[in-house]
């Protein structure tokens, strides 16, 4: 799995990123979402990194990376604290600006990334989201029945944290099996490391945390740059041409409020987009980061 790309962990002001890297050209960082780790860019990793170097990581609370003490506010895990991990780790490895293309919860770090270190990000790439708090404003009994996970993992602790622990293959398993249209895009070894991390306290602590992160401070910071600042690099913004993204929003034009240079479109996939439609997901990168 990512056979060529050689593994680092790499510490931060708050705590360690673990990640691969391979390749050779300009830089792309490659950032996951949940249930996954770094991993689910295996079919679409090797393919960018003929043309650029690319680096791919566990989020902060995720896979082999750290789970920092949180706070009563949430802030450890906010994507502000997210973000600034993964500038950090792109420094440390000698990129002052580079590419940033994410899925899921790693898009939504990575337009924080784009909002927070303007001077560091080229180009963003965001896979399967609208904004935090555009999803937030237009919640209703879809969102609520659709995106449950929202709700669940964000309730107070130790909550969550306790009715996973009782059965973490059967959280990891209803992701990827109900928001995928292809179970089957998921190996087995490849199944098994994302379940594995849920198996631990310290890491289940941590991604609740961030969804605590998200309903308050995440918010917050969304609406205190909504109209205020935007997104300045040239922006891709891809989704599943029949999810809950493409059903109960306009993609584009929500991301068109965001940034001034926003392209991209639909992918027949579910929701893993890299996992399911490798072939698909990989052109439009290359295409967008050439």
């Amino acid at each position: 799995m990512l056979e060529g790309f050689d593994e680092f962990d790499i510490a931060t002001s708050d705590t360690t990123i673990h990640g691969r890297r391979g390749g050779a050209g300009p830089p792309v960082l490659l950032l996951h979402g949940i249930p996954e780790t770094h991993l689910m860019w295996h079919r679409v990793a090797p393919r960018l990194a003929e043309r650029f170097t690319v680096i791919a990581t566990d989020l902060r609370g995720f896979g082999a990376s750290g789970t920092p003490p949180s706070a009563p506010d949430h802030a450890p895990y906010s994507m502000r604290a997210i973000a600034r991990d993964q500038v950090e780790v792109m420094h440390a490895l000698g990129f002052e600006r580079f590419a940033v293309a994410g899925h899921d919860r790693g898009a939504r770090c990575a337009y924080r990334m784009a909002l927070d270190h303007p001077e560091a990000i080229t180009r963003l790439a965001v896979l399967d989201i609208v904004p935090t708090g555009d999803a937030f404003d237009r919640a209703d009994m879809n969102f609520a029945l659709g995106y449950w996970v929202w709700s669940f993992l964000a309730a107070p602790e130790p909550l969550p944290e306790r009715l996973i622990a009782a059965a973490p293959s059967l959280l990891v398993d209803h992701m990827l099996d109900s928001w995928s249209h292809a179970p089957d895009a998921f190996p087995p070894e490849v199944r098994a490391a994302y379940t594995a991390q849920f198996a631990d306290p310290a890491t289940v602590h941590a991604i609740c945390e961030e969804y605590r992160a998200a309903a308050t401070l995440d918010y917050e910071h969304d609406q205190a740059d909504r109209g205020r600042r935007r997104i300045a690099c040239p922006t891709l913004a891809l989704w599943s041409a029949a999810g809950p993204v493409a059903e109960w929003y306009e993609p584009l034009r929500v991301w068109q409020a965001w940034a001034g240079d926003v392209r991209g479109g639909p992918v027949k996939s579910g929701h893993f987009l890299p996992e399911e439609a490798p072939d698909e997901t990989a052109r439009h990168l290359l295409d967008f980061l050439a």
